[in-house]
């Protein structure tokens, strides 16, 4: 892992309006201790849509930032995208929903992607990023904390298990994307798979009138 990073909500200007946001995370080299929907010293501003047990950590990888270096053509510092763990070494969208990691002493486990809202254009200064960001199909992953303790800088991403279903980030992320109703009810056939999202996935099979199966 290169970087850790953590921030708290603050106020920003945007289109005319103050918006709480913490998406402006800051590395720090100190090993942080990791609680039950959180790191200690990080928070989130909208816990209607952030945080919580299934988007408690969320890692983004540094393979990805070098390839938006070079599309924005400029240097991007661990964070800029809200993460709290810039990994390498990993292929994030090839992970597996419910896979666990065991990182410094804790434990973690692959929840669910990342859905871009408008504060990530805050972020980057550019409202359309969000856009662009969706497009890219680069989204991280957010993690649930399955046992605390700490992590830090140096720290390895170690695979203890992986379920054999198969559905991986980048899956997840087309089923929500797809509209199709095979990919949608693969999200109800994985116990991995966040409550919220099988609730979504299953109002998506309602208004077509197709059934769960």
């Amino acid at each position: 892992m290169v970087s850790v990073n953590v921030g708290e909500p603050r106020q920003v200007d945007w289109a005319g309006r103050s918006v709480t946001t913490a998406i402006w995370k800051q590395p720090t080299d100190r090993r942080v201790p990791v609680e039950h929907d959180n790191l200690a010293g990080d928070a989130q501003a909208d816990l209607r849509v952030h945080g919580g047990p299934d988007k408690a950590v969320y890692a983004y990888a540094s393979e990805d930032y070098r390839w938006w270096e070079g599309e924005l053509n400029r240097p991007l510092q661990p964070g800029t995208f809200g993460e709290n763990m810039t990994t390498e070494g990993v292929d994030l969208s090839r992970v597996v929903i419910g896979e666990r990691w065991v990182v410094g002493t804790t434990e973690l486990e692959v929840a669910q992607t990342r859905q871009p809202c408008f504060k990530l254009g805050i972020r980057m200064g550019d409202a359309g990023f969000v856009q662009r960001f969706d497009g890219a199909r680069r989204f991280g992953v957010y993690l649930r904390i399955k046992e605390t303790g700490e992590l830090g800088v140096g720290d390895e991403i170690l695979l203890v298990s992986r379920p054999a279903h198969g559905l991986t980030a980048a899956a997840f992320a087309d089923a929500i994307d797809s509209g199709e109703s095979a990919e949608i009810r693969r999200l109800l056939e994985v116990d991995a798979v966040p409550e919220g999202m099988k609730a979504w996935a299953q109002r998506q099979l309602d208004r077509a009138g197709l059934p769960e199966e």
